[in-house]
This record gives structure tokens, C-alpha cells and sequence, in this order.
């Protein structure tokens, strides 16, 4: 036989089987990688949470373990403090800005600065930075602009021939000053977010519309706005839950004064609770507080977010 003659093929059955690699399958991948994260989760989240309910029924300044069980008194009081029906108007009222005036700048400012021309990058970024700056930083910044002595408002009075106001120690128009510091902190946010919007939707839209004779209004109504519906309801989703937190804007500027007519409900649990060491009182507030914002947050999920 010739050398070159092809060899004649082993039978299958004397082919030694490779091993099978393990697998993990789905339930171990599940295990692998979800372990870690709802360990951080219940440790961070979860525990507090129901260490937070739990302390509400006492009367604790946390130190040592709390004894002095003193059931619904801790929600009785805070529902009877003038100073957290404040709180709760003011916050009902950075919602309502929020919704009504912040979000349309947005979509308005989103409109403009999502079309392509020169400078378009650049204006995008002028409006966004408010929303990169540390909201602290920004609340110390708008704390000089306001100042009555030396700030921007000051030096606009003095140069107008009237003398400035002093807003933030204003009870009645405290809070508004306050009001104008989120809008410009936030609506950058909301911009970015519409204009993601705005770039999703075809072109092909528009330009049948066009053709057939419908106005910029007309296409704004009826075609942008309905697309849009998506990320006009998790803007609103952001603005509510975000209104419900305020409270880094506001200390630097005011620490809830002046009397406690610009007091969240955050700074009211910071300030009378935790500042107070009245830990018992102070996770009331906490329990108040998530059980608001899971309540929007599961409704609002169930009525408006359904379909997403």
C-alpha cells in the first residue's frame, strides 16, 4: 500500500467523548449574580427601613436600645406640628412648579437646542451644567447672588437707584427665591431628557407633515407631543419624587428659615429629628416620607407607566 494512501477513519464508537464544560444554568447564574447585589440591597435598604418603622414608636435619642415605647405619639405630634404642614406646602408647591414651569422650559429649550446648527453643542452644555454642579455648591452660590449687601441682587438695586431686598430673610418671598434656585438647577436634566426624545423620533414625520401643508404648531401638536408622551411622564415621575426629597438646595440657602417658611420635609426630619437627637420623632417623619413617595411611585407606575 502506498505510503500516500489516506488513512482509513477510526469508528465513532472508539472516540474517547470530551467532557462536558459545567454549566451553571440559568438558576446559578441567578445566584451568582444577584446574591451580592440583594445582600447590599437588605443590608442598606431593607434593614434601615424597618429599623426606621420600628424606632418611630419610640420616644430614642439614639443611644443604647430604645425602651420607652410611646405607640402612634411620635405621628401625632408630627401631624400636629404647624412647622410640617409648612413642609409639606412647600413641597406641594416645588411639585407644582415643577410640573407647570420647569418641565415646558425644558421642552421648550429641548425644541431649540436639539436642532442642528452652530453652537448647538455649546448651548446644550451652558444649560446642563446647573444640573452637573453639587447642589450644595449651587445653593451657596445662589446664597451671594441673593445677598442683600454685596450679591448680584444687591449691586442690581444699587445701580436701579432702589434698595435690595434681602429675599432669603423674607417669610413671604423666602420660599420663591428658593423656587427659582431649583428651576435652574434642574431643568437642564429634563432638557437632556427631551432632547433624547426629540432625537428618536423619525425625521419622516415631520416631513410628510410638511409636505402636506401643517404648520410648525400643528406639527409640534400632533406629532412631536404625542411621541414624546413617554418621556414626558418619566419627567414628571423625576420631578415629583425629586421635589418629595429636596433638601441639599436648601440648607445652604436658608436651613428652613426664615421661622420655617421654606422647610421641606427633609430638612424638617434633619433639623427636628436628627439635629434634635430626637431619633423617634425623626423616623417618623422617614416613615411619613417613603410611605409618599412608594404610594406616587407604585400608583403613578400602575396608571401612567403601565405601557412602558
Amino acid at each position: 500500500m502506498s505510503e500516500f494512501a489516506p488513512s482509513t477513519p477510526a469508528p465513532a464508537s472508539s472516540l474517547r467523548r470530551l467532557p462536558k464544560s459545567p454549566s451553571l444554568g440559568a438558576t446559578g447564574f441567578l445566584v451568582v449574580f444577584l446574591a451580592p447585589s440583594l445582600v447590599l440591597f437588605t443590608t442598606l435598604v431593607i434593614l434601615p427601613m424597618i429599623q426606621a418603622g420600628w424606632y418611630s414608636f419610640f420616644d430614642w435619642n439614639g443611644y443604647g436600645v430604645p425602651e420607652n415605647f410611646v405607640g402612634l405619639r411620635n405621628f401625632q405630634q408630627l401631624f400636629g406640628s404647624s412647622v410640617f404642614l409648612t413642609a409639606l406646602r412647600n413641597n406641594g408647591l416645588i411639585i407644582a412648579v415643577s410640573v407647570v414651569l420647569q418641565i415646558p422650559l425644558a421642552l421648550w429649550l429641548a425644541t431649540l437646542v436639539s436642532r442642528r446648527f452652530a453652537g448647538a453643542v455649546f448651548f446644550r452644555a451652558v444649560f446642563f451644567l446647573p444640573f452637573v454642579l453639587a447642589d450644595v455648591a449651587a445653593g451657596i452660590i445662589w446664597s451671594f447672588i441673593y445677598d442683600g449687601n454685596y450679591g448680584l441682587v444687591a449691586s442690581l438695586g444699587h445701580a436701579l437707584g432702589f434698595d435690595p431686598p434681602f429675599l432669603l430673610a423674607d417669610k413671604q418671598w423666602a420660599i420663591y427665591a428658593v423656587l427659582v434656585v431649583i428651576v435652574w438647577k434642574y431643568f437642564g436634566f429634563h432638557m437632556m431628557l427631551f432632547i433624547a426624545g426629540l432625537q428618536g423620533i423619525s425625521p419622516d414625520y415631520h416631513e410628510a407633515a410638511e409636505i402636506d401643508g401643517a404648520s410648525r404648531r400643528q406639527r409640534f401638536l400632533h406629532i412631536t407631543l404625542p411621541l414624546l408622551k413617554p418621556t414626558i411622564a418619566l419627567s414628571v415621575f423625576f420631578s415629583v419624587l425629586g421635589a418629595l426629597q429636596t433638601f441639599d438646595v436648601i440648607m445652604p440657602l436658608t436651613q428652613g428659615g426664615p421661622a420655617n417658611s421654606t422647610q421641606s420635609m427633609v430638612s424638617f426630619l434633619y433639623l427636628f429629628g436628627i439635629s434634635r437627637m430626637k431619633i423617634g420623632f425623626g423616623s417618623a417623619v422617614g416613615v411619613v416620607l417613603f410611605l409618599m413617595c412608594a404610594t406616587f411611585a407604585f400608583a403613578y407606575k400602575k396608571m401612567v407607566l403601565k405601557d412602558e
